[in-house]
C-alpha cells in the first residue's frame, strides 16, 4: 500500500466504539455511526473498509469520488451493465466513470445490496414519518439521505450537480416482470457485514438515513459500523479481478493511473 491511509487528513487510530459481533483483527479504526447520521473519509489503495449492520434492518448509502479529480465518480448504471447484475454482493467492482475500480467487495454477509433505488429526500421522509426538526428532537430528528449527503459533499466543494447514483448497503429491492420494486423487509440481519477493498484513492461519501422504499410506520433508525484496516496485495487471480473479462480491464485501467501519478 501506497503511504499511510488518511481519516479526514490524518493518520487513522483505534476508536472506542466497537460494533458488535463483529472480529477486531487488524482494525486500524472503527466507530458507530447513528441511525441518521452521515460521514466521509479519503482512503488510499490498498485499504478495506467493513461495514456491519449491527442491529439489522440497516442502510448505509453511498458515493464514491475521485479525491484528485471529483469529476470522476461513481457509476452504477456501468458498474452494473458491465458485469452482468442487477444487485452487488462479493465478487463485483464499483466502478468509475472514467472506466477505472474504485473498490472491490470482496466478504459479503448478505449476497445482495441495492444499486438501483437511490435515496431518500425530505419530500419522501416528511410523507413517510413526518417533519421532526433538529430543534423538537436534538440528534433524533428526522434526517433525509439527499441532505445529508449535501452536507458531506460541501466540505469538498461538491455539489448538487456532483449527485451521483448511490448503492444502498444491506438493503434488497426486488424488481417484478413489470417493473415493480419492492422492498424486502427483513433482509439484514444484526451483525452482517461486507467489506469493500479500494483499489485506488476514494473519497467516501456515507449516509444512515432510511431506504427510500422502506415501508416502517416508524422512522427507521438502524445504527452501522465500520472497521479500517489494511488489505493484503491483490493476487493475479484475485476473485474480484477474474469474476468478469471486464474487470480484469479494469484493473488494468487502475495500475495505467496509478503509474502516472
Amino acid at each position: 500500500m501506497n503511504g499511510t491511509p488518511t481519516f479526514k487528513g490524518t493518520p487513522i487510530r483505534k476508536g472506542t466504539s466497537t460494533p458488535k459481533g463483529t472480529p477486531a483483527d487488524n482494525v486500524i479504526y472503527e466507530d458507530v455511526l447513528p441511525g441518521g447520521s452521515h460521514w466521509s473519509f479519503t482512503v488510499n489503495a490498498g485499504v478495506k473498509l467493513r461495514l456491519i449492520d449491527v442491529e439489522g434492518g440497516g442502510n448505509a448509502a453511498m458515493l464514491a469520488y475521485n479525491p484528485a479529480n471529483p469529476l470522476e465518480r461513481l457509476n452504477l448504471p456501468d458498474t452494473l451493465k458491465c458485469q452482468h447484475t442487477f444487485r452487488l454482493t462479493s465478487g463485483h467492482c464499483l466502478y468509475s466513470d472514467m472506466g477505472r475500480i474504485f473498490c472491490s467487495i470482496v466478504e459479503d454477509d448478505l449476497g445482495w445490496h441495492d444499486a438501483a433505488s437511490g435515496t431518500c429526500n425530505a419530500e419522501s421522509v416528511h410523507r413517510k414519518w413526518g417533519a421532526l426538526s433538529y430543534q423538537e428532537a436534538r440528534n433524533d430528528y428526522h434526517t433525509n439521505g439527499r441532505d445529508c449527503f449535501l452536507v458531506e459533499l460541501g466540505k469538498y466543494g461538491l455539489g448538487r450537480r456532483d449527485f451521483a447514483a448511490n448503492v444502498n448497503w444491506f438493503s434488497r429491492v426486488d424488481a417484478a416482470a413489470d417493473g415493480t420494486m419492492s422492498f424486502v423487509s427483513d433482509h439484514s440481519v444484526p451483525g452482517a457485514g461486507v467489506t469493500l477493498r479500494f483499489e485506488m484513492p476514494t473519497l467516501v461519501v456515507l449516509h444512515t438515513c432510511p431506504h427510500p422504499l422502506n415501508p416502517s410506520p416508524e422512522y427507521p433508525r438502524r445504527p452501522i459500523g465500520y472497521q479500517l484496516s489494511v488489505a493484503d496485495e491483490v493476487a493475479e487471480d484475485d476473485p474480484c479481478r477474474v469474476s468478469r473479462e471486464e474487470n480484469g480491464r479494469g484493473f488494468m485501467n487502475n495500475h495505467l493511473y496509478a503509474l502516472g501519478a
